[in-house]
C-alpha cells in the first residue's frame, strides 16, 4: 500500500473522530456548558453547516496545487477542534463546531482526486476506498475511545487528541504526498458548469437519498438495540464495533468492485441491498443476533457505496472536479439530517423503534433507481 495513501486516510480517520463523537459525548457537553441536550444538538447541525458552507469555497483555492490545498484543509481542522477543546462556553462550541466542518467534503474532494491520480491504473476506485478508509477506522477504534475519554477524563480531552492528531496528519501529508498539480483553471463560472447536465445530479440525488433512508434507522440504533431487539445497554459499544467493522470491510469492498465492474453499477446494487436489509430490519428487530447481522450489512452498504460515488462524480465533474469530489460530501451529510429528522417523525408519533426502518427503507429504493437510470444511461460500459 503506498504511503500517500495512509496520509490520506489518516486526515479522513482525523475527520470522522470529529464527526461521529459528538452523537456519542453529548451529555457531557451538555452538562459542562450547562445547556440542554437538545440545544446541544445543535453543535452536530453547526458541524454539518460547515461541512456544506466549505465546499463552495474551495473553487476560491482552485489554482493552487491540491497539496497546498490538502495541508491548508488540514491546519483548519486542527484550529477547530483545538477551539474546540478551550471553549468556555456554548456559543464559543458552536463557533468551533462550525469552523470543525469547514474542510471535512473539501478535504474529501481533493483527496480523491489525489488519491486517483497517484492510483496504479485500474485501481482508481480501490486507491479512493482507501483514502474513506479513515473514516471507518474512525468508527471502529476512535469514536469508542473519544467516547471512553470522554467518560473518564473530559470531552474537551477528545478534541485535543483530534487536534494533536491533526499535526501528525499535516506532517505526513507534506512527507508522503508528493507535488500534485492543481486542476486546469478554465475561469470560476466553469467550475459549476458540470451542474448544468443530469449524470451529477443522479449522482447527488442518490446520494442524499440513500444515506438519508440509512440514517433514518441509524440515528436511532442505540434505543432499537435495547428497548426492541433486547440487549444490555452494556454491550452497546461492542456492538457499535461490529457496525464500525461492517463500514471498514464495505468501503475497502465498494472501492475493489468498482474497479472491476462500473462504480454506478456497484453503488446501485448496493443499494437495492440496502432496500432489502432495512425492509427487513422492520420485520425481525425482536430477534436480537438476526438484527446485529443487518445492521452490520447496512453499515457495510452505507461505505460500500462512498468510493463508487465519489469516484463516479470526478469523472462527471469536468472542470470542476474540486467542487463535484466536495459536493458528495456535502450530499452525505444533507442525507444524514434528512433521514435523522424523518426517522424521528414515526417516534414522535408513539411508534416503535423499528419504524425508523421502514421510513428508510423507501428513499434507499429511490436511490436505487437513480442509480440505476445513471449508470445505464451515462456510465460508460466495461468489456
Amino acid at each position: 500500500m503506498k504511503k500517500s495513501l495512509i496520509a490520506l486516510s489518516f486526515g479522513t480517520l482525523g475527520l470522522g473522530i470529529a464527526e461521529f463523537v459528538m452523537m456519542a459525548i453529548l451529555p457531557y457537553i451538555a452538562a459542562d456548558l450547562y445547556i440542554s441536550i437538545p440545544t446541544a444538538g445543535h453543535l452536530i447541525s453547526a458541524y454539518a453547516l460547515g461541512v456544506c458552507a466549505g465546499a463552495p469555497l474551495l473553487t476560491l483555492a482552485r489554482k493552487l496545487p491540491l497539496k497546498n490545498i490538502l495541508l491548508g484543509l488540514v491546519a483548519v481542522m486542527i484550529t477547530g477542534n483545538l477551539l474546540a477543546s478551550l471553549a468556555p462556553s456554548y456559543w464559543a462550541m458552536l463557533a468551533a463546531r462550525f469552523i470543525s466542518g469547514l474542510p471535512h467534503g473539501a478535504y474529501f474532494g481533493v483527496a480523491s482526486i489525489v488519491a486517483e491520480r497517484l492510483a496504479d491504473k485500474g485501481k482508481g476506485s480501490e486507491a479512493v476506498s482507501i483514502m474513506i478508509a479513515g473514516m471507518t477506522i474512525a468508527n471502529l477504534f476512535g469514536v469508542p475511545l473519544g467516547t471512553s475519554l470522554s467518560t473518564l477524563l473530559s470531552w474537551r480531552v477528545t478534541f485535543l487528541l483530534v487536534g494533536i492528531w491533526g499535526l501528525i496528519v499535516l506532517y505526513y501529508i507534506w512527507k508522503w504526498v508528493p507535488h500534485v498539480e492543481g486542476l486546469p483553471d478554465n475561469g470560476f463560472k466553469s467550475q459549476f458548469r458540470f451542474l448544468k447536465t443530469k449524470a451529477p445530479w443522479l449522482i447527488l440525488g442518490a446520494t442524499m437519498l440513500g444515506n438519508g433512508g440509512v440514517f433514518c434507522w441509524y440515528s436511532y440504533i442505540n434505543p432499537l438495540l435495547t428497548q426492541v431487539s433486547g440487549f444490555p445497554a452494556q454491550s452497546i459499544t461492542l456492538l457499535m464495533v461490529l457496525a464500525g467493522f461492517g463500514m471498514v470491510v464495505g468501503n475497502l469492498l465498494g472501492g475493489r468492485l468498482s474497479d472491476r465492474y462500473t462504480p454506478g453499477r456497484v453503488a446501485a446494487t448496493t443499494q437495492m441491498i440496502l432496500f432489502a436489509a432495512l425492509l427487513a430490519i422492520f420485520f425481525v428487530a425482536p430477534m436480537g443476533w438476526l438484527t446485529v447481522l443487518l445492521m452490520c450489512l447496512c453499515t457495510a452498504g452505507l461505505f460500500a457505496v462512498s468510493s463508487p460515488l465519489q469516484i463516479s462524480i470526478i469523472h462527471f465533474a469536468k472542470g470542476g472536479e474540486l467542487l463535484g469530489a466536495a459536493c458528495i460530501q456535502v450530499a452525505f451529510n444533507m442525507g444524514n439530517a434528512i433521514g435523522a429528522y424523518i426517522g424521528g417523525l414515526p417516534l414522535e408519533a408513539g411508534l416503535s423503534y423499528r419504524y425508523p426502518a421502514l421510513i428508510g427503507a423507501p428513499l434507499a429504493l429511490v436511490g436505487f433507481a437513480l442509480l440505476t437510470l445513471f449508470y445505464k444511461k451515462y456510465e460508460p460500459k466495461r468489456d
